[in-house]
């Protein structure tokens, strides 16, 4: 897994959100819990483009969704 730097992930916020609310890390996504937006982290950079962002619930139970979207079981 991927850990962005504490200091990085506190200057992020979602692009998507004009109160520009922060992110938080899980696994290799960064969470928008006010508009439920999952960015993924690829090669160790944050990809913050609403268009590569997926659903929340897209992330919910024991699988995470790979780069195209879908989950891996």
């Amino acid at each position: 897994m991927t850990l962005i730097d504490p200091e990085l992930l506190a200057i992020l916020a979602c692009p998507a959100c004009a109160e520009r609310p922060p992110l938080e890390q899980r696994g290799e996504f960064l969470i928008c819990r006010a508009c439920q937006r999952a960015y993924p982290i690829r090669d160790e950079i944050p990809v913050l483009l609403v268009e590569e962002a997926l659903p929340l619930d897209a992330l919910q139970g024991n699988s995470e969704p790979n780069e195209t979207g879908k989950s891996q079981r």
